[in-house]
């Protein structure tokens, strides 16, 4: 197409044709019913995105980005392309990744590695550096937000935490300022245009160039003629933005992205004057109200050696050179972003493997039967940093049978966690008496939202006492209950 970079925007035409890229980017104003945008927020969820009379599931759009990529690369180095390293958010969780993983395969690809973005980011910049130091990447895209924090030193280049909000990046931004422009032309002419996509359409354009033309100068126009029309004949749109306006209107979200930097920061066990070097990522981080933010919290300079649209992709290119055995001396030890556990007793969230745990790792524990006779468990497999099982997020859950019935506290359970190089879990339990055995199936139709994030993050430090508290209830009613139970078998 002539760029560095290809829109993730697909579109199809009424003639049933599929567009991808700056094609589908340049007539969404005149087709937006047919435009898909942002379908990486969808990844993980059952959504379908109907166009006309047929449903498309986010894998199979995605599928298409990147098929389209792949057919742009074959056509540049003159060869097929079978495999490759994917990039993803550092905060999406199993079912995304395994989402993502799914698109590939539709792409025709072999997807090699799923790697988090500001890891990759990390990686480019240690390889074009040189030099061993700690970096703090924040990665803030289109659609998402990361920060990650690596440490990178004789070739190896290890996270030590992650954070961040799966639904918090530039779009957010340019829908600050198409609502500012929608409230100040209904007050002006009393029409509202959210009703007519067409005009919609031509907004949203129009305050992503804003946003862009405002990252270089004190304020832009933006005029949009004909934008509609009533009785008394067609309306302009014609309105003056600044650069102070729109720090304002986009001030608190610039502001939310703080809390993940401290969080990971403080999981890391680093003040911010342990940081050598900042990597800014992704096309929202020229917004200069963006840079001064995290150069006033951290203390120093971004750097800007490396692109910030294109580093990703590189690093992804990186750690396909190692994975084929082409660059030799560099290891890459990646995180799981949240603590995994499973329920018992009580709702208890049991935790198995720590967050920022380095992957890919195995963990093992072995648990009983809370009641006599019992043949079954439920194992109910959760994600978060909650005492209780109920407060976090379930993965999944299913059953392990065929237990012969005995005293509770005698059959023995292990549960198997297993974490692979791409993020993807696999949950096991085997009943060590009988041998058998029964694998966790993770559904692909939940995700964690924006909401889910953030609440799971703050009310984690929110309850963090009474979480406590009523850990120590239940642990104690637990102890109370075995202590009985043992008593009334030994009289």
């Amino acid at each position: 197409e002539g760029g560095r970079t290809t829109a993730s925007i697909v579109a199809f035409t009424k003639e049933g044709e599929r567009l991808v890229g700056s094609l589908a980017k340049r007539q969404a104003v005149t087709n937006p019913q047919r435009t898909i945008q942002s379908i990486k927020r969808k990844m993980g969820s059952s959504e379908k995105i109907k166009i006309d009379d047929k449903n498309y599931t986010p894998q199979e759009i995605s599928s298409m980005i990147l098929q389209k990529l792949k057919i742009d690369a074959e056509a540049y180095l003159g060869e097929k392309i079978s495999k490759a390293v994917i990039t993803v958010p550092a905060y999406f969780n199993d079912a995304q990744r395994q989402a993502t993983k799914d698109a590939g395969k539709i792409a025709g690809l072999e997807v090699m590695r799923i790697i988090n973005e500001p890891t990759a980011s990390a990686l480019a910049y240690g390889i074009v550096k040189e030099q061993d130091a700690t970096v703090l990447v924040y990665d803030l895209g289109g659609g998402t937000f990361d920060v990650s924090i690596l440490t990178l030193g004789d070739g190896v280049f290890e996270v030590k935490s992650t954070a961040g909000n799966n639904h918090l990046g530039g779009d957010d931004f340019d829908q600050r300022v198409t609502d500012y422009l929608l409230e100040e032309f209904k007050k002006k002419e009393a029409i509202d245009l959210r009703s007519d996509p067409y005009a919609m359409q031509r907004l949203r354009d129009a305050s992503e160039n804003a946003k862009i033309e405002l990252s270089q100068r004190q304020s832009t126009n933006i005029n949009l003629p004909y934008i509609t029309q009533d009785k008394s004949g067609p309306k302009f749109l014609n309105i003056d933005l600044t650069k102070a306006k729109l720090e304002q209107l986009i001030g608190d979200l610039v502001e939310s992205t703080i809390g993940p930097v401290k969080q990971a920061l403080a999981d890391a066990k680093l003040e911010a004057k342990d940081i050598d070097h900042v990597l800014l990522v992704g096309g929202s981080t020229r917004v200069p109200l963006v840079q001064d933010t995290i150069k006033k919290l951290l203390g120093k300079e971004p750097d800007k050696g490396l692109n910030p649209d294109e580093c990703v992709a590189l690093g992804a290119g990186i750690q396909g050179a190692v994975l084929t055995g082409e660059a030799k001396d560099i290891v890459l030890l990646d995180v799981t972003p949240l603590t995994l556990g499973i329920e018992t007793l009580g709702g208890i969230a049991t935790k198995l493997i720590e967050r920022n745990t380095t992957i890919p790792t195995r963990k093992s524990q072995i648990f009983s039967t809370a009641a006599d006779g019992q043949t079954s468990v439920e194992i109910h497999v959760v994600q978060g940093e909650r005492a209780l099982a109920k407060d976090n997020f379930t993965l999944g859950k299913f059953q392990l049978t065929g237990i012969p019935p005995a005293p509770r506290g005698i059959p023995q359970v292990e549960v198997t966690f297993d974490i692979d190089s791409n993020g993807i879990i696999h949950v096991s339990a085997k009943d060590l008496g009988t041998g058998n055995q029964q694998n966790i199936s993770i559904k692909g139709d939940k995700k964690l939202t924006d909401e889910d994030i953030k609440k799971m993050m703050d009310a984690a430090k929110t309850f963090e006492s009474e979480d406590k508290q009523k850990r120590e209830e239940i642990e104690l009613h637990n102890q109370a209950d075995t202590a009985a139970f043992t008593a009334e078998k030994m009289l």
